[in-house]
Parts: C-alpha cells; sequence; structure tokens
C-alpha cells in the first residue's frame, strides 16, 4: 500500500505536544527532528476527516505542514535513510539488520524498521526499557498493549518471560511486530491485531503500555483487571502536564503509584494493581 508523509514544522517548545496530539490520529509512524515532525500514514488512512482533524488542531497547537505521497516499495528505503541504532545505557541496543552488532549491552534486539511505530529513539520507549530492567519479568506473563514493531515484548522475552501477549491496532505494526520476533528467535510472544479486547487472557504479572494519554485513561480499568493482584501496569506516552490526571484516574480503579520517571516532557510511571 502506498503511505503519505506528513511533515510538520513547529516551534521547538510545542514540538511533544503536538506529537502527543498526532499519536492519537492515524499515523502509524513517527520520525522527530528539530523544529519538525515526520508523520506517516497508509494512503487510505489520508482522508478527508484527518485533514479536518489537523485543521482543528492548529487552533490548538500553532503549525504549518505538507504531505508527500510515498510509493510502496520507496517505505523500506526512507526508514532505511533515517534508522540509526538506539543504546539504553549498558542494558539494551536496538538496531536494524544492516547495522553492525551492538557489543557492551546486556540485550540486543533487531528489528526491520518498518511502517510501525516503536524503533526506540522516542523518550517513551527509552523509559520505558529502562524502567523495565528492574521489573521481575523472569518466568512471568507479560501483555504489550499497542506493541509497534514489538520492542517491549522482544525485550520481556529476552529478560526471562515465559508467555508475552502483544496487541496493536494497526496491522503494519502487527504484521512488523511477527516478523522482529521471528529476527530475535523470540517464540514465545502471541502477537493480536485489534484492540485491548481482542487479548481474552489475564492474570498478567506485567503489563507494558506505552500508547498516549486518551487511550491509558479509557483501558485504566480493563488493564487493572488483567493483572494479577500486586501486578505491575507500566505505562508512558503520557506528557507532564498530564500525568497528574493519568495518576489521579488510576488511584480511582484501584492502583497505587510504585515509581516514575520523566524526559523530554514526557512522564513514564509504575502503577501497582
Amino acid at each position: 500500500m502506498d503511505s503519505y508523509q506528513y511533515r510538520f514544522l513547529v516551534d521547538q517548545d510545542l514540538q511533544d505536544i503536538l506529537l502527543a496530539f498526532l499519536s492519537a490520529m492515524t499515523f502509524s509512524a513517527f520520525e522527530e527532528k528539530e523544529g519538525e515532525i515526520l508523520a506517516f500514514c497508509p494512503a487510505d488512512h489520508a482522508t478527508p476527516e484527518l485533514e479536518a482533524h489537523l485543521s482543528n488542531l492548529q487552533s490548538q497547537v500553532p503549525f504549518k505542514y505538507e504531505r508527500q505521497l510515498i510509493p510502496y516499495q520507496n517505505w523500506n528505503a526512507v526508514w532505511e535513510e533515517n534508522f540509526t541504532p538506539i543504546i539504553v545505557d549498558s542494558f539494551c541496543g536496538i538496531r536494524a539488520d544492516f547495522h553492525p552488532s551492538i557489543s557492551n549491552v546486556k540485550h540486543e534486539i533487531r528489528i526491520n524498521p518498518k511502517m510501525a511505530f516503536g524503533t526506540g529513539h522516542h523518550a517513551t520507549t527509552r523509559m520505558m526499557i529502562q524502567m523495565m530492567k528492574d521489573l521481575p519479568l523472569e518466568k512471568s506473563k507479560v501483555l504489550d498493549f499497542g506493541s509497534g514493531t514489538g520492542i517491549l515484548a522482544i525485550l520481556a522475552a529476552k529478560m526471562g518471560a515465559l508467555l508475552i501477549d502483544a496487541v496493536d491496532i494497526e496491522k503494519p505494526a502487527y504484521e512488523n511486530a511477527i516478523e522482529n520476533c521471528q529476527l530475535n528467535d523470540v517464540d514465545v510472544v502471541q502477537v493480536y491485531l485489534g484492540g485491548l479486547d481482542a487479548v481474552l487472557d489475564s492474570g498478567y504479572d506485567v503489563i507494558l503500555a506505552n500508547i498516549n494519554r486518551n487511550v491509558i485513561l479509557d483501558s485504566l480499568k480493563t488493564l487493572y483487571n488483567k493483572l494479577k493482584r500486586s501486578g505491575i501496569l507500566l505505562i508512558s506516552g503520557i506528557l507532564q502536564e498530564d500525568e497528574e490526571l493519568v495518576l489521579n484516574s488510576a488511584k480511582t480503579v484501584g492502583f497505587t503509584i510504585d515509581e516514575k520517571k520523566r524526559l523530554d516532557k514526557w512522564s513514564c510511571i509504575s502503577l501497582i494493581s
């Protein structure tokens, strides 16, 4: 399928706020540069409704944008040109197949960067990886909600989780997660296409949810019910200014706050059921 690349020009101090809004739309991949955001979506998602949403959003966050059609056969070339390896402390390294192996990290993950959000570059993914380092994942049962490329599910497997369910609403993400699990010789991850209702299981020790504020708020009760007693919900994709709203909602459904981390205006929070 052909895709559209949207190029958003925005003041640097508003960039994270704009990205949070865009993440709740039908875009399935992002790249951040200084003063601009590149967002990608399948051609059939570039509807008049999306254009109307963007027009309304301009009254809240000043920005300009342009879009460009990218033929399907050029998609991988676009990502390969822009994708660079990521090293998160000495804990985890993420690279594409065309990069050399990363030394001096405990866990190395290989991905084929295609049309799926979650290549590890964004602050929210980096914080999730950093906080996963201290999670009791050995022999655990894990759900990766909004799995994108499958990075967090693959990392959980490398950390010793016995059973991992991963789910994403975007078909390109679903397909890419399956491919990346195979690339990393991970066979304990079951990938589902759809929303949270596509995963019928429960009793998870840990749930990972790097999505966005609105989806997290709408899903808190269901996530609470899918966890074991004293299970851990690790969430990100939340701007620091929305942190209090999310925490108050989490307390309402029964969660207690375990730990918080902040980076580049974003928050990552560990909650206990």
